[in-house]
């Protein structure tokens, strides 16, 4: 399996000549369409991020009610995307040469529209280029001169916006005020029931989840474990809250430290690495609280109507903020990002512009390490607040 950081180079690298060597020859020449039978979307990375797509697309849906909708992702971010009544097919794709090459040939010039919505990557542009009689996509970079229609990529907006805007060559407006739900079967469903009843919790249980992981990309978002160890033991102490820590295989070890941090032990249940990325999806919908770094499980909760507070530090909740009226974020500007005004530009996670790495201040300095138990704690109140009313 290649790595994240080895596709990422190929793809800047050697997408961006190939990018090149396209825009130049213009092998397709480009036919307006009338009628748009065929839709591919390509969304190929985080699940965070993917789950931000969702309303974009059931936009899309209301509009071209007859037309037949399939959606290009990888092993990754297919799950968000299950039984999504919006989409006929979801096709997956290996990031590999042999594998893309493959997907190119089978599918060349297949479709009449092709929506790119990752905001970087050469590949989907050069995918989109060989697929779509005509394609959108975001107006930055070589990638751009690939697409028949480009959009501005606003990011001083919520990325949801930003997906939005991609449907404006086709004159279509949404007003968003959550996020669609995501599936699970009754298997999935079945499995945590059984698990839940396995750590003796029931329906009636105060369920509060806590995301405490990141991506590969950058660690650097991850609230220190000490602190949600303390917030663990304010909220069994004061809400008999049952904690459920909530993290992949390879997050197994720091929830392991974390729970060791925590007091009431009891209250406390790790999951890492036993549960599959639907079931993931239900047991948070179980959740009555969801507490989380920037990450994929944050952007789930949102999307499953629970009470969300996402802790910011690296990116910035303008824009990736938990979607929807019962949510929250908090964020919070270390020392020596305080010395910088806050602008857009001095965020140190720009998606659309490649730039998804650690803090520019250090690990020991990233701004999502200012954040207290109390600035959490205070949320909190107001969250249990609005549910007594």
């Amino acid at each position: 399996m290649i790595s994240v950081n080895t596709i990422k180079f190929l793809d800047k690298y050697v997408g961006s000549l190939l990018c090149l060597f396209l825009s130049i020859n213009r092998l397709f020449r480009h036919k307006k369409i009338n009628k748009y039978n065929r839709v591919l979307i390509i969304q190929l990375w985080g699940i965070g991020e993917t789950i931000l797509t969702l309303p974009a697309i059931q936009a899309l849906r209301k509009q071209y009610k007859k037309s037949n909708i399939d959606i290009l992702v990888t092993e990754r971010n297919r799950e968000v995307y299950y039984k999504n009544k919006f989409i006929n097919n979801v096709k997956v794709l290996k990031l590999n040469p042999f594998s893309i090459k493959l997907f190119i040939l089978r599918n060349l010039r297949k479709y009449d529209l092709v929506i790119d919505m990752e905001e970087y990557l050469n590949i989907s542009a050069i995918i989109a280029f060989y697929t779509g009689k005509e394609r959108i996509g975001y107006s930055h970079g070589i990638r751009s001169k690939l697409y028949t229609e480009t959009i501005t990529y606003n990011d001083k907006q919520h990325v949801i916006y930003t997906f939005l805007d991609l449907l404006k060559p086709l004159n279509i407006k949404s007003k968003i005020d959550k996020l669609p739900k995501l599936n699970y079967s009754k298997n999935d469903k079945k499995n945590i029931d059984n698990l839940l009843k396995k750590f003796n919790i029931g329906k009636k249980d105060f369920l509060v989840g806590f995301g405490v992981g990141a991506a590969e990309s950058a660690k650097s978002r991850m609230w220190p474990k000490e602190r949600f160890a303390k917030l663990a033991d304010q909220l069994i102490k004061k809400y008999r809250a049952k904690i459920i820590l909530i993290g992949n295989k390879e997050e197994k070890k720091i929830i392991n430290q974390l729970q060791e941090l925590i007091i009431n032990k009891n209250n406390s249940f790790n999951i890492a690495g036993l549960i599959n990325t639907r079931e993931m999806f239900y047991l948070i919908s179980l959740c009555k609280l969801f507490i989380g770094n920037d990450s994929g499980p944050m952007h789930v909760s949102a999307a499953q109507h629970v009470s969300t507070i996402g802790l910011f530090g690296c990116n910035l909740p303008i824009r990736f903020a938990p979607f929807g009226k019962n949510n929250f974020s908090v964020y919070k500007k270390s020392r020596l990002a305080r010395s910088v005004p806050l602008t857009f530009q001095n965020a140190c996670i720009n998606v659309h512009k490649g730039q998804v790495g650690e803090c520019r201040y250090g690990m020991e300095n990233a701004c999502v390490k200012k954040i207290q138990v109390s600035d959490v704690t205070q949320i909190v109140g107001k969250i249990m607040e609005r549910k007594r009313k």
